[in-house]
């Protein structure tokens, strides 16, 4: 059997550096990113690290240590990042992937910090998605921080949703704040009266407006909205008690309340009167569907930003694990290596890497795409409002046209009309937007929720020291953030329910079939990035979902249903697998691709793209086992069990029969699974072995991915070697 000849094995010398990354997460020509980069890791590994270490997370108050943070955002220019430069900004265009770079630096140190610096955006956000014109001018522009020779401090914002009901948090659709009519005189603006009690709100202790959800109390108001409330507006503004955390302690936790007149101007989005009722022109559905579909990326990216953190000081742990022991000396391999002398502990580490690497590939990758959405998405209103068609249904219903051609110009690359197709902004724009619908969920569910997973793997590999106060990287505090971040903005059933829905799509389907043939291409060319392992559980996923789609229980019920979530979640679950595979695959292949023009990451750059490329393979590894163990379960595991009892047993073999078949047949007895004795006893089991009609194209792709694993195991034994012995700086770069 001819085998692969192997070429010469480069080896990464020092942790992948700023050069690297820019060329990966796609910001090496954006000297403006470059900068925001360096402005919050300088205040990431300063104040808040000093924070940090000086014990500020042992306090819910927000003290004035805390105030000092926010004070350092602003001269970092951190809290402008979400402004147009006429806003106080310094960044023109659309920003997700400047807030996720910013929100990955933060939380390196802590996320708190992080997601003390997103919220005040959160607050923003109702406005700045769907807002009027004058209330997207008037609020950001206030919120930023003061100009040059402004003697004016910026307003900080929050969030309000989520209520003091029962299990809050569960559902967002649950609203007990209410607003109704306060005054309204012929001729002049309404004025509302909004009561809102707010739980678990994020920076509301020095909040001086809020966006809050309500629900008409009034029938001279129609549904629900956000409104705008500030500080001193007439009534109860009551920042109220903070919340008891156990983690996030360097962001502003509480349960406030409000009971406020204000004009219904502050209606978020504006309002239109038919026949004597105000109607919100968006109700608060459409607002937080506008406003979550972008947040929830910044704060996977957070949760990513905890893995690669973690790498550095278990590296530093590991190696000095034993200096100092009286039979441990300088020059010794215990003394230079410490525990990674064992394989163990390297091969777990590279699990924790490969994981850090692939959420963040997906978190930024997911970042970028809605960088290119967003204007793609005022363009789509634009075309379709001049065609006359306005509203979510009618907007719907127009652009299936649309999605037909995108499915055309996916599924025929020789299509006679690709160039009309690629040149048509509304086929772009559904392509884009059926990705976003997946890749955003997926990102906020696989980043947080198996992120959580693997920083407990990271804190495990501390030893006893992991879970102390002076732990190297604050790796016990990373770990304990973790578990939050997973219900941030919605918890992890909201974001399987959201994908059970879009990863459906047909145009998100024929993507995914053209990633596939796309993912066997990079295969022929870089094998070692784990590309064919990748391709195969794509397809046997895929054959999954069409198979889950049109099968049925004994019972004779739908399998794959909205209310079969045993079946939807966990295909759902599968899927996020893939797409982080894929995307830590696809930066890879951008570094090598791009590394060689730029001096600073040329440098040893085969070795970093060697060790990439078998963190991809490790990664693809463990995507493929998941995906084979879901799809396995969810293809057999409806199917009922045989019984001795059944039908089933009289096709058993006698074993007197096989006897006889074998001196015709030769060997027919080794395909026999269950013989039945002469008196018809059969093996103590519980029935006949069950068979795979209707599957058996799924054991066969199966299969095909099991034999597709080959070389992950040297991938990383391969990486493990490089982590033994890549260098590191003699010091963290911020305080324990």
């Amino acid at each position: 059997m001819g085998t692969v000849a192997l070429s010469e094995t480069k080896t990464m010398l020092t942790l992948p550096g700023d050069a690297v990354r820019q060329i990966q997460w796609r910001f090496a020509d954006r000297f403006d990113l470059q900068m925001l980069v360096q402005s919050a890791r300088g205040v990431a590994r300063g104040t808040v690290a000093r924070l940090v270490a000086a014990g500020e997370r042992n306090t819910h108050e927000w003290t004035p240590a805390k105030s000092e943070m926010l004070e350092a955002f602003d001269r970092a220019g951190l809290t402008a990042v979400f402004m147009e430069p006429e806003e106080g900004g310094f960044i023109t265009g659309p920003k997700n992937l400047a807030l996720a770079l910013a929100a990955f630096e933060l939380a390196w140190v802590d996320g708190g910090a992080a997601t003390a610096s997103l919220a005040g955006f959160l607050a923003l956000s109702p406005i700045h998605e769907r807002g009027t014109q004058e209330q997207i001018t008037h609020y950001k522009t206030l919120a930023a921080p003061p100009q040059p020779g402004e003697d004016r401090k910026p307003w900080r914002g929050a969030f309000v949703l989520t209520e003091p009901i029962p299990y809050v948090g569960v559902d967002t659709g649950m609203l007990n704040g209410k607003m109704r009519v306060a005054e309204w005189k012929d001729g002049e603006e309404p004025w509302l009266q909004v009561d809102k009690r707010g739980r678990f709100i994020t920076n509301i202790a020095f909040a001086n407006f809020v966006t809050a959800a309500v629900n008409s109390d009034d029938p001279r108001i129609k549904g629900s909205c956000f409104v705008i409330l500030e500080e001193t507006d007439e009534g109860i503004f009551d920042h109220g008690t903070p919340t008891k955390k156990l983690v996030h302690q360097l962001s502003s936790t509480g349960d406030p309340i409000f009971n406020l007149k204000v004009p219904a101007s502050r209606i978020v989005g504006g309002y239109t009167v038919k026949d004597g009722v105000i109607v919100p022109n968006f109700n608060h559905g459409e607002v937080i569907e506008a406003v979550f579909r972008r947040t929830r990326v910044p704060v996977g990216v957070m949760t990513a930003a905890k893995l690669l953190s973690a790498v550095e000081p278990v590296i530093r742990y590991q190696r000095e694990r034993f200096r100092g022991a009286e039979g441990t000396k300088p020059g010794t391999v215990r003394y230079e290596q410490g525990i990674q002398q064992r394989e163990d502990a390297l091969h777990r580490l590279v699990d924790v890497w490969a994981a850090g690497e692939a959420a963040t590939s997906l978190g930024f990758a997911a970042a970028r795409l809605f960088d290119t959405l967003d204007p793609l998405e005022k363009q789509k209103s634009a075309i379709l409002k001049d065609r006359g068609i306005q509203g979510g249904r009618a907007e719907m219903k127009a652009l299936k046209e649309s999605e037909q051609r995108a499915i055309e110009l996916l599924s025929n690359p020789d299509a006679p009309r690709r160039a009309e197709l690629e040149a048509d902004p509304l086929v772009d724009f559904v392509l884009k937007d059926a990705e976003a619908n997946v890749i955003c969920p997926a990102t906020k569910l696989w980043n947080t929720g198996h992120g959580a997973n693997m920083m407990r793997e990271a804190v495990s590999l501390m030893g006893g020291y992991g879970i102390t106060e002076d732990c190297p990287g604050f790796l016990a505090n990373k770990w304990m953030d973790a578990q939050l971040e997973a219900t941030y903005e919605g918890p992890e059933a909201v974001q399987r329910r959201q994908l059970t829905v879009t990863m459906t799509s047909e145009v998100f389907l024929a993507q995914f079939r053209a990633w596939t043939i796309a993912m066997r291409r990079i295969a022929s060319d870089r094998p070692g990035t784990g590309a064919c392992t990748l391709a195969s559980a794509m397809q046997l996923w895929l054959w999954t979902l069409n198979y889950l789609q049109k099968a049925t229980d004994p019972g004779g019920n739908k399998l794959y249903h909205g209310q079969r979530q045993g079946v939807t979640f966990a295909l759902a679950d599968a899927l996020c697998w893939l797409l982080a595979s894929r995307c830590q695959i696809l930066d890879v292949l951008e570094l090598e691709a791009r590394g060689a023009d730029d001096p600073v990451a040329a440098e040893g750059l085969a070795g970093t793209v060697q060790f990439l490329s078998d963190l991809c393979h490790t990664q693809a590894a463990q995507a493929a086992g998941e995906v084979s163990r879901i799809c396995g379960e969810l293809v057999f595991g409806y199917n009922q069990h045989p019984a001795w009892a059944d039908e089933a047993h009289k096709g058993c073999f006698l074993a007197s029969e096989l006897e006889e078949y074998e001196e015709t047949m030769p060997g027919i007895t080794a395909f026999a699974v269950d013989v039945l004795a002469a008196d018809g006893a059969h093996p103590p089991k519980a029935g006949p072995c069950a068979g795979c009609a209707g599957a058996s194209e799924f054991l066969r792709l199966q299969n095909k991915l099991t034999t597709c694993l080959s070389g992950s195991r040297l991938a990383k034994d391969r990486a493990a070697e490089t982590v033994s012995k890549v260098m590191i700086p003699e010091a963290l770069d911020y305080p324990a």
